[in-house]
């Protein structure tokens, strides 16, 4: 759920002011969404579809897996995951307003599991000696983010670790991946996709 990067764009469509974690120990918590160039949340239902995926792939376990949102903005995936009760969800964002927004909602709802980083996620990704169960990418469209971040965002991840990408376009699976699942809705496109093995 990306926020402002070097000169983001607006979307097609006004960013609502407020979302709500859809599943897990937070359901229906209303999470702020700022007024921020190329804020973007990711559509709940287009969460939803991704949590049921990954509900099933892991068999419903999700205590013990790491998450990173790798742009976080809203913190709507980060939280979400938080919310389903992994040991850790660590969420970068570089807008100095948004994660003081992401610091306020981690201490209101007491979610011990949740790191916020104020970063940019291609030198965090790029620096970080941590190893992620799930990296979820939704950069801001149209800025070739994920260019920038693909080849790190695959080292951050355990083996048979999985990437989350949320894109305006259909996205290749990365060498060293295999799609598990895709969708789309409206204009976003979303995959999941899992490193092998010998890859990570």
């Amino acid at each position: 759920m990306p926020s402002s990067r070097p000169p983001a764009t607006r979307s097609h469509r006004s960013a609502p002011h407020k979302v709500r974690i859809i599943g897990g120990r937070y359901k229906r918590t209303p999470l702020p969404v700022l007024d921020l160039p190329g804020l973007r949340p990711t559509p709940d239902r287009v969460r939803e579809t991704l949590f049921n995926w990954l509900n099933h792939l892991w068999a419903g376990e999700f205590a013990g897996k790491t998450v990173l949102d790798a742009f976080a903005g809203s913190g709507a995936l980060g939280f979400e995951a938080a919310s389903r009760g992994v040991a850790e969800a660590v969420l970068v964002e570089t807008d100095r307003k948004a994660t003081a927004s992401l610091e306020a909602l981690r201490a209101r709802l007491g979610a011990d599991n949740v790191s916020i980083v104020t970063g940019d996620a291609r030198t965090y990704l790029s620096r970080t000696a941590s190893r992620f169960d799930l990296v979820l990418l939704d950069p801001p469209f149209g800025q070739d983010w994920l260019d920038r971040v693909l080849p790190s965002a695959l080292r951050a991840l355990t083996n048979d670790g999985m990437l989350y990408i949320e894109a305006e376009a259909p996205v290749l699976a990365p060498p060293g991946t295999e799609l598990l699942r895709q969708d789309k809705a409206g204009a976003v496109h979303f995959q999941l996709l899992r490193a092998h093995p010998e890859a990570a």
